[in-house]
């Protein structure tokens, strides 16, 4: 059982850092810099360049969140109100949707590998929950 539970820690974080890397490097990333085409672009999306660079930020920073594990929930809300923004702004100007959905989704399901109990609570098993909580209570005292 134990290397079952291993082998989905390690694919939750191999999905984590892939993630992460799109978010920082194909996503984050070209919003720091110059390319022929930026200005254009980003003003059919409605977002002046300015914007843009901030919302690079805000990327790279829940990016880097969401792989420390402290932090990782909370990123992965976050990441999920800035994919349906994306997902929003796409939709108004006619573009294709669907790959922050896809992103959104898998990140999820890395960091319910990464670590159980968000399937749990996900997924309404409040039963284990109890007692997963009530034995780590007891260890604890």
């Amino acid at each position: 059982m134990e290397n079952k539970s291993n082998k989905r820690r390690m694919i939750g974080w191999g999905l984590s850092v892939l993630v992460a890397l799109f978010l920082i490097g194909a996503s984050a990333v070209p919003k720091f810099v110059q390319w022929e085409g930026k200005a254009e672009m980003f003003a059919k999306l409605g977002w002046t360049e300015e914007a843009m660079f901030t919302i690079g930020i805000i990327e790279a920073a829940i990016a880097i969140l969401f792989l420390i594990p402290q932090t990782a929930f909370v990123a992965a809300i976050l990441l999920a109100a800035y994919l349906g923004g994306a997902t929003a702004t796409h939709v108004r100007v006619n573009d294709p949707f669907y790959f922050p959905v896809l992103v959104g989704i898998i990140a999820w399901i890395a960091l319910g590998l990464r670590n159980p109990e968000v399937f749990r609570l996900a997924f309404g098993n409040t039963r284990q929950l109890t007692v997963d909580r009530q034995s780590t209570a007891s260890t604890d005292a």
